[in-house]
């Protein structure tokens, strides 16, 4: 059976990937058709309904999960991992609430940490994330906030940074930062999620267990060809959360979940190797 699957073409999608796409571990029959895009075209995509499954950020799926089911494998969700709010000088916090800042989506993360970090911030303009980091120098935005492989360049362009969101989130919630997962239309039947769940976690487990096997496939879509910066994107993002989500994973996308102004908690029962919660419909979040 085949599946329709949509993830972004960072390092950290196609490293935890690139085992079921190419057959390297079992699939239970089924197939799959890639869709890779920016996380923020995911987002509004599931919002349509169009993938089986997919990548989304948390802050996307807080709207979502009347539709979409969790896969318990698959997250990115760390410490120290957050992403980073950036200007080409420093900037007070009278400065930063009246500047432009770029942001990589509605949806993102990132623009929920924004929120949270600086609520007064409101003036924000939309871009895909790698069009930050030139719109701030170029002067197009005042600040950026960056993901991705950004986190890895931006003081060699002569950036600075001025906040960390992912620190401030730590800080202020003691959780790891929930930043996007994998999940499946709730539609599907329920044993189908349920062995898409299982071949997701086959897949990370492949990847953890043989790294370099994933390479040829990351290198072919990452922005960042240099193999440091690929390294570094990798194991920044892809960790035992990964792996699992667990208890504390659980807990940190609960505490997303309250800061939408949505029903908080992910402990409802769902299929073998899922997570499901319930919202509101989208379209009043």
């Amino acid at each position: 059976m085949k599946i329709s699957l949509g993830f972004s073409p960072c390092p950290n999608d196609t490293f935890i990937f690139d085992a079921m796409v190419h057959g390297k571990v079992d699939t239970e029959g089924l197939s799959f058709d890639v869709v890779l895009a920016d996380v923020e075209a995911l987002n509004h995509w599931a919002f349509e309904g169009r993938l089986d499954a997919t990548k989304l950020s948390f802050h996307a799926f807080m709207h979502l999960a009347g539709q979409y089911n969790l896969l318990e494998s698959g997250a990115a969700l760390g410490n120290n991992c957050g992403p980073l709010l950036i200007a080409r000088k420093p900037m007070t916090e009278e400065a930063v609430n009246e500047a432009c800042i770029a942001i990589p989506g509605q949806y993102t993360t990132a623009n929920f940490l924004l929120g949270q970090a600086y609520p007064q911030a409101v003036n924000r303009k939309i871009m895909i994330f790698s069009a930050i980091e030139n719109a701030v120098l170029s002067g197009e935005a005042d600040a950026g906030v960056i993901i991705h492989e950004n986190r890895f360049t931006y003081q060699d362009k002569g950036l600075v940074k001025i906040a960390d969101l992912g620190e401030i989130w730590e800080q202020t919630t003691g959780m790891p930062i929930p930043l996007g997962g994998i999940a499946v239309k709730n539609s599907l039947d329920p044993e189908l999620q349920a062995a898409i769940g299982r071949v997701m976690r086959r897949s990370v487990a492949f990847a953890l267990d043989n790294p370099q096997e994933a390479l040829p496939y990351v290198r072919q879509h990452s922005q960042e060809m240099d193999e440091a910066v690929m390294y570094a994107h990798i194991n920044l993002y892809v960790n035992d959360f990964t792996r699992e989500l667990g208890e504390r994973g659980h807990a940190a996308v609960a505490r997303m979940h309250a800061g939408t102004g949505q029903t908080a908690g992910t402990g409802q029962t769902a299929p073998s190797g899922l997570t499901g919660t319930s919202t509101r419909n989208p379209g009043n979040a």
